[in-house]
């Protein structure tokens, strides 16, 4: 048997980028999501590439509406994961809801250095 079957899989982790309704990460977290946010984390005013660090140091799937983002990846910054949202800043259910699936049909390492764009 190997070690990822031992372990079971890899859950994904979310860190929502400012730009990102927060009164999502109640609901996310009450499901059992482990979910960070720029806010809460001290980091608002942080660079893209420094918060594109931070995710990737915790293995977290960066949230985002930002396309300094996928610059930042196009030139090669390694991370986690990117959620992509292309028209801009989802509704708080919105969020919800996608994040959740994503979850539940995900792993960790199927985001890995991938970009995911969701209407």
């Amino acid at each position: 048997m190997s070690f990822a079957a031992v372990l079971g899989p890899m859950r994904i982790k979310f860190h929502l980028d400012e730009q990102m309704p927060l009164g999502a990460v109640r609901a996310l977290r009450s499901r059992g999501i482990d979910v960070t946010t720029t806010p809460e984390g001290l980091r608002v005013g942080a660079s893209d590439l420094e918060q594109l660090a931070f995710a990737h140091s915790q293995g977290r799937v960066l949230v985002t509406c930002d396309a300094d983002f996928l610059t930042a990846v196009a030139g090669g910054a390694p991370h986690s994961g990117i959620v992509f949202w292309t028209k801009g800043t989802p509704e708080v259910g919105e969020l919800y809801r996608w994040l959740s699936l994503i979850y539940d049909v995900l792993e960790a390492n199927d985001l890995s250095s991938r970009v995911e764009f969701l209407p």
